[in-house]
């Protein structure tokens, strides 16, 4: 018998590429073949790359090389590119870095096993074309779901019709099946009790400095059935916390008849046998609703956790961002959050810099942020992204005054957050534990670290325990904060948070 061909897949970016990474997974390993962690252990390293901004095209040139490198002293045979740069890039990719044995966009996902098969058996496969997925599907949102079925979207099943591919009928153990007409394959890569569920695809907001809709398309949602389905797999695998993810979960259900869908939606998550949390991620600050709110801030198990995206808080920025608001209405908005729920977890990203930034408006900006109490802060330095309106607008202002505003506003944003920290002194909160001592806890002062509902996975703080008597991965506690390390809190735990 053969021996298997291994593969190993190499995630950057955000969730959204995580969930595509273990869709990716799903398929191959229903095809045969073994997956391993390490790029230097697999015939093949497939690199989800990251397209988003400067930094991170930077960082997945580096992944692609670095693989490459061990083409000359170890098992790895090829190199392949996927996800949003190979996407948006494509062909100029290729041509660009030679050492990619293949560059391969979405439309590829289907026959990605087929497609490494060709490529380590010595053939060629065609760079991927890059092309305006927005145009994919139908202008009007309620007309695109019969027509999406004929295009790829990552995180939503192949398209069908004569000649799609089809799943095997009896799974390797471990893929949760197609569950509905959409659902992916998908396989977990590691054994975290958290993944991510991918709510939608693509943005249909048209903001001036982001190319992501060029990419990702136009905004498609998951049918419920299918979110539904995905849950109870992950619940069976071990997950406790799901959080949905797309690049507008505010928008979901508009393209299924009901813009309010998602309040339907988040109860029956949580009734899930087995999940303990529900997060939702990406919310667009103009599309909140009252009935959200309440749903986001009331409903047992899902976490009281906003994500909002302001970027900026200046009316003219904002404007020229092609969004709306301005610092009172985004500070009523929290107001009414923290009436309903005072514990309330709130992160956001800024943009600093932005073309015609004034220092009225930078100063803006900052009068937000110093009364909005945000418990994580992103804060990055416009530059020019391919494609994008606000590449063409005049009043580009000079790189030092970008990197003087950025390193102003992340110094302002860290003492902030901190603060914020501090204010949750004495609170008692449910965390979820992800780490024990001897198990990947990065801090060797703490036996154990989790998060609590107001800390969502990677980019925000955790809770750092100094004991860990009774505590196992996965298990969720009432904890006491007794300190804090910047954003991190301390906590004591007093009992099992037992449902």
């Amino acid at each position: 018998m053969p021996e298997r061909r291994t593969v190993a897949l190499v995630t950057l970016g955000c969730a959204r590429n995580e969930v595509d990474s273990e869709e990716l997974a799903g398929r191959l390993a229903a095809d045969g073949w073994a997956l391993v962690e390490d790029a230097a252990d697999a015939d093949v390293a497939v690199v989800n790359t990251c397209g988003f901004v400067e930094a991170a095209k930077k960082d997945s040139v580096d992944a692609l090389l670095e693989a490459n490198d061990l083409k000359d002293h170890g098992r790895t045979q090829a190199v392949v590119a996927v996800g949003c740069m190979a996407e948006r890039y494509g062909k100029e990719l290729a041509d660009a870095l030679p050492e990619a044995d293949g560059v391969l966009g979405f439309d590829d996902y289907a026959d990605i096993s087929e497609r490494l098969r060709t490529i380590l058996g010595g053939g060629s496969v065609e760079a991927h074309a890059p092309r305006d997925r927005r145009k994919l599907l139908p202008l009007s949102p309620v007309e695109r779901q019969d027509a999406a079925a004929a295009v790829a979207l990552p995180g939503h099943g192949a398209p069908q019709g004569p000649g799609a591919p089809q799943a095997p009928a009896d799974l390797p153990e471990g893929i949760a099946p197609a569950s509905g007409p959409r659902a992916p394959l998908r396989r977990r890569l590691d054994s975290s009790p958290v993944a991510s569920v991918k709510l939608a695809s693509g943005c249909d907001r048209r903001c001036s400095f982001c190319a992501i809709p060029s990419f990702r398309g136009s905004f498609v949602s998951r049918r419920p059935a299918d979110v539904l389905g995905e849950t109870r797999w992950l619940a069976e695998q071990g997950v406790k916390e799901i959080m949905l993810v797309s690049e507008n979960n505010t928008s979901y259900g508009k393209d299924l008849g009901d813009i309010r869908l998602l309040e339907t939606l988040l109860p029956e998550l949580a009734a899930v046998d087995g999940i303990e949390r529900v997060r939702v991620s990406y919310l667009q600050p103009a599309e909140m609703r009252p009935g959200l709110i309440d749903v986001l801030t009331s409903t047992e198990k899902v976490a009281p956790y906003f994500d909002l995206s302001f970027q900026h808080s200046a009316p003219a920025v904002l404007r020229a961002m092609r969004r709306f608001g301005d610092t009172d209405r985004f500070l009523e908005l929290l107001d009414t959050i923290r009436g309903k729920a005072p514990q309330a977890g709130v992160r956001s990203n800024f943009i600093v810099g932005f073309p015609g930034e004034t220092e009225e408006d930078f100063a803006e900006l900052e009068r937000f942020v110093l009364h909005a109490r945000l418990d994580a802060v992103g804060v990055f330095g416009y530059s020019d992204e391919d494609g994008t309106e606000a590449a063409t607008y005049d009043g580009k202002l000079d790189q030092d005054t970008v990197d003087q505003r950025l390193a102003h506003l992340s110094r302002l944003a860290e003492e902030l957050t901190a603060q914020r920290a501090e204010e949750r002194l004495g609170e008692t909160l449910e965390v979820l534990v992800e780490s024990v001592e001897g198990d990947d806890l990065e801090d060797e002062e703490y036996a154990a670290a989790g998060r609590a509902a107001h800390q969502a996975p990677e980019t925000d703080g955790q809770v750092l325990f100094t004991t860990g008597a009774g505590l196992a991965v996965g298990r969720m506690v009432k904890a006491k904060v007794v300190g804090t390390e910047g954003v991190d809190l301390v906590a004591e735990v007093l009992e099992e948070a037992g449902r």
